[in-house]
């Protein structure tokens, strides 16, 4: 029997985050962190509603996960996230010794995977992820603000 819970389901779950993110006019990112398949942070972008530059979905999905594990080490989770991480959410995932990154849209400017060294070296990360749907939705967002 196939699972129907695959990267494809959870990164669409990361979606549905991301427009909640959306609807409350942040930048469109969503995050989800799985255990043992099974959703344990369910997360977006919340830097405009906490007037904080470090609210990113990424943020947020690490703290939301370690508070349900009890800890802060993210071994034997997988964050999907429909932007890649920045630099500042890469140095949290390293800290966190997450086992596995899946993302969707790159981020050719700020994107973390442009520096060497950024993720824990037993991290494994795939990008690319349902890439035009994630994309679009960041694109569209900001040719709304221009």
């Amino acid at each position: 029997m196939i699972s129907p819970y695959n990267d494809e389901y959870y990164m669409k779950q990361a979606l549905l985050e991301a427009h909640k993110a959306l609807e409350k006019d942040e930048i469109p990112v969503g995050a989800v962190i799985v255990a043992n398949q099974q959703i344990i942070a369910r997360t977006h972008n919340l830097t405009e509603c906490l007037n904080d530059t470090t609210a990113h979905a990424e943020m947020q999905a690490i703290t939301s996960a370690s508070g349900h594990i009890g800890g802060k080490y993210l071994g034997g989770c997988t964050l999907y996230v429909t932007l890649e991480p920045c630099v500042m959410c890469g140095g949290a995932l390293y800290w966190s010794q997450i086992d596995r990154i899946v993302f969707g849209a790159k981020d050719e400017k700020r994107g973390a995977g442009r520096y060497a060294g950024i993720y824990h070296p037993k991290t494994k990360i795939e990008g690319g992820l349902l890439e035009e749907e994630c994309g679009e939705l960041i694109r569209t967002f900001f040719k709304s603000k221009r």
